[in-house]
């Protein structure tokens, strides 16, 4: 009931504006009309925004306060461009109704946006956020980070030191047959890397010339980036975490995505090789995952159905145990 009454007097109120201030020239009751056209267009723009919901009172005044200041400047801006007497006076009071109008309705109807946190956003710097991650050199080595980097999930910027560009050289040069290669592979990972359209690489010129170990360059460095360090190096990760720096480890995001098996599970597996103890077998999974077979030496190189006894989670990842019946397939 109160919105009618509150409509009733804005149509009233552009009706009298209309009438005293007849617009473009026309009569006084021609005038009226186009007032009371201007009024209907008011409420029509109230009732669509009336789908939104009231919050807060104070936000409401804000918006009727704001709509009249902007109101008045629109109106004198108008005034000082087109001095045209009645219809002039006409517009300017048009401006100074219907701007704190739609102030009001858009203060109880999206008080959001006149909230302070909204208003001071426009005001503010918006800078990128960067997040960086800092590549040591076993985990370039490792070279799984070239798949996970494809399949989108590691995002931000990969950072590389010089110093850890500089080690895998040297281990790309060592005269040990095997370095060497693990060495080249790790150079072959990172041009990749550095090729990928889903990642960016950066090659980092900081350096830290008192410090000489490369893990502790490497922890200084993810201090000064605010950046984490994508490792497989046990130590290196321990010595992180104690200084409090986010450690995204290789080896803990292959365990976590093994199988989950439970005691008393049957699997099917391939017996490999024979166990360390008597009568046993050793099976891997795809993932790699050891799996010791008592009862099954005598199946090597045979496929066997298992019943699981027990999993071991070890540092270097999971031991599967289990028994076999003497099922074979």
């Amino acid at each position: 009931m109160a919105i009618i009454f509150f409509r009733a007097i804005i149509l009233v109120l552009m009706g009298m504006a209309g009438y005293f201030y007849p617009p473009f020239h026309l009569s006084q009751q021609l005038g009226g009309v186009a007032g009371l056209v201007f009024g209907f267009l008011i409420i029509w723009l109230e009732i669509r925004l009336r789908r939104v919901q009231f919050r807060f009172l104070w936000t409401a005044t804000l918006g009727a306060l704001l709509g009249l200041l902007l109101g008045w400047l629109v109106g004198s801006v108008y005034h000082s461009v087109f001095k045209a007497g009645e219809t002039s006076a006409f517009i300017r009071l048009f401006f100074l109704i219907a701007f704190p109008y739609i102030g009001f309705l858009l203060g109880i109807k999206k008080p959001e946006w006149l909230e302070p946190a909204f208003l001071v956003s426009f005001f503010q710097s918006k800078t990128e956020q960067h997040i960086y991650k800092l590549l040591d050199t076993s985990v370039i080595i490792d070279g799984r980070m070239a798949e996970i980097c494809e399949t989108g999930f590691i995002d931000g910027e990969l950072i590389v030191p010089q110093f850890v560009l500089k080690e895998l050289q040297l281990v790309a040069d060592s005269p040990d047959a095997l370095k060497r290669q693990r060495g080249r592979r790790g150079l072959e990972v990172l041009d990749r890397l550095r090729k990928s359209p889903k990642i960016k690489v950066i090659i980092s010129e900081m350096d830290f010339p008192d410090i000489k170990e490369v893990d502790s360059k490497l922890i200084e460095c993810a201090k000064s980036l605010k950046a984490k360090i994508i490792t497989n190096d046990f130590n290196l990760n321990k010595v992180a975490n104690l200084q409090g720096i986010e450690v995204l480890n290789i080896n803990e995001l292959a365990n976590a995505l093994r199988p989950v098996v439970l005691p008393g599970e049957t699997m099917r597996v391939f017996i490999l090789k024979e166990g360390k103890e008597k009568d046993q077998g050793v099976a891997y999974l795809d993932d790699g995952t050891m799996v010791v077979v008592d009862n099954a030496r005598k199946m090597m190189g045979q496929t066997v159905d298992i019943t699981v006894t027990s999993v071991l989670q070890t540092t270097v990842g999971k031991m599967i145990f289990g028994r076999y019946n003497g099922d074979t397939h």
